[in-house]
């Protein structure tokens, strides 16, 4: 992770949410830079990810190298494991 807002990858997350913590575990396998960014723990109040994804639920990652903007867990593990690492395990 960086603190960096330059960084490529911005994550979308919820503290303590198991599903994001699984984004965070293969972003750091794949020693992929980003952007960690804390939403809101109550729902009607993620306006922040409801712009830039059309949902509110988390965790969302918005790719600036490939234009990628995704949510749900698995879609997002699928796409960093094919898109950065070795393909699917």
């Amino acid at each position: 992770m960086t603190t960096d807002d330059a960084a490529p990858i911005t994550l979308y997350r919820l503290q303590g949410c198991p599903y994001c913590e699984r984004v965070v575990r293969v972003l750091d396998e794949l020693d992929l830079e980003y952007h960690s960014r804390f939403v809101e723990p109550l729902h009607s109040r993620r306006n922040a990810v409801k712009r830039v994804a059309g949902v509110r639920t988390v965790p969302v990652v918005v790719d600036d190298e490939t234009g990628v903007t995704m949510a749900e867990s698995a879609n997002i593990v699928s796409y960093l494991e094919r898109t950065y690492g070795e393909g699917e395990t």
